[in-house]
């Protein structure tokens, strides 16, 4: 044992004190390399197993098996964003460096791009699970350092009237109208929409599911048709064999467009994402007089508490009809002055 040739890479093969057998590449073509790790590797294990020794370990070390143990993450694209970001600040970086005080200056670089402090918790979130990892799982830290979160603003959820929703669907080019349409009838993520494809949908039923490994929730949800959504579902029949939403014969991935923006533009529609269709759909059906728990399961999000935030819309939705109850009573006899 040792080392060994296997085609043009060499492998390490050894036997930890504790009984265990080391195989693994060394990722090199250098019988030198090959030694020099094989040596290294060896010693780090003796030194643990002998007089508790932790092996040095480094963020590059912490991210490929934080990657590797997180593929089934449904936001884990969306993960990668924020950890190529961290790159710069991280790479080669012993975990014992990863200090408080590095991690608020991570944070102030990332505010210092004008992003707004929800972006910024998005990123230290990823970096605190990695971190939490490292000290309660894999014991490579004796603990983890406290990641800071920036206050964030309660900010109105941000949704559109009815009449708003039409106008941008007047303006949008049409297979992002279909999409934007069908979106508002179904409540369904970006990615559940482009991604649909045509045996995930029952049309003589009405309906359509998404599997648990394309949710967020990693729960299958299941989807009604309403006349929109039909009406929409109607148009794409032809289009493409597989997939029910596309453009020229091809899947679309990319949803905020230019052509997005210059929708809102010409409909005189600020501050709104792709996204927030899908709160335009909760916060109808809210309004409608659904509970949070209906919405939740309807909607395919993880809990009921997520939807919440679209409590007060109720309140507001019924605050002509409580207006009008009250002139109602102003105009009649009060029932505490009746004897």
């Amino acid at each position: 044992m040792g080392i060994r040739k296997r085609g043009s890479v060499w492998w390490i093969d050894f036997t930890t004190p504790s009984g265990e057998r080391v195989r693994r590449s060394a990722e090199t073509e250098d019988e030198n390399q090959a030694q020099e790790l094989h040596d290294k590797l060896k010693a780090e294990v003796w030194r643990v197993t002998k007089i508790g020794d932790r092996p040095r370990r480094t963020w590059n070390d912490a991210l490929v098996r934080w990657l590797a143990e997180q593929s089934h993450k449904a936001a884990l694209e969306s993960d990668k964003i924020h950890l190529c970001w961290l790159e710069k600040h991280l790479s080669g970086l012993d975990l014992t460096a990863i200090t408080r005080e590095r991690l608020d200056r991570i944070a102030a670089a990332k505010l210092s791009e004008g992003v707004t402090p929800a972006t910024v918790n998005r990123v230290m979130e990823v970096l605190r699970a990695i971190l939490k990892k490292c000290a309660d799982d894999w014991e490579w830290m004796d603990r983890a350092p406290k990641v800071r979160m920036l206050r964030d603003p309660i900010r109105r959820v941000r949704y559109l009237l009815r009449e708003e929703a039409q106008r941008l669907l007047g303006h949008l080019p049409p297979h992002l109208a279909d999409m934007a349409s069908f979106s508002l009838s179904t409540g369904l993520r970006r990615a559940n929409v482009t991604g649909l494809r045509w045996d995930q949908v029952d049309i003589e039923n009405r309906r359509a599911w998404v599997h648990p490994d394309q949710a967020k929730a990693r729960k299958a949800i299941p989807v009604s048709f309403n006349e929109d959504a039909m009406k929409v579902i109607a148009r794409q029949v032809g289009k493409h064999r597989e997939l029910v939403f596309s453009f020229r014969g091809r899947q679309v991935h990319q949803v905020s467009t230019k052509a997005w923006y210059g929708a809102l533009q010409r409909a005189g529609i600020t501050d709104f994402r792709w996204h927030d269709l899908r709160h335009t759909w909760a916060s109808w059906h809210v309004q409608r007089g659904d509970t949070a728990v209906r919405v939740a399961g309807v909607g395919g999000w993880e809990s009921a508490e997520m939807v919440r935030k679209y409590a007060h819309l109720a309140a507001e939705h019924l605050k002509p009809w409580a207006d009008r109850l009250a002139e109602h009573n102003a105009a009649g006899t009060n029932p505490s002055q009746r004897v």
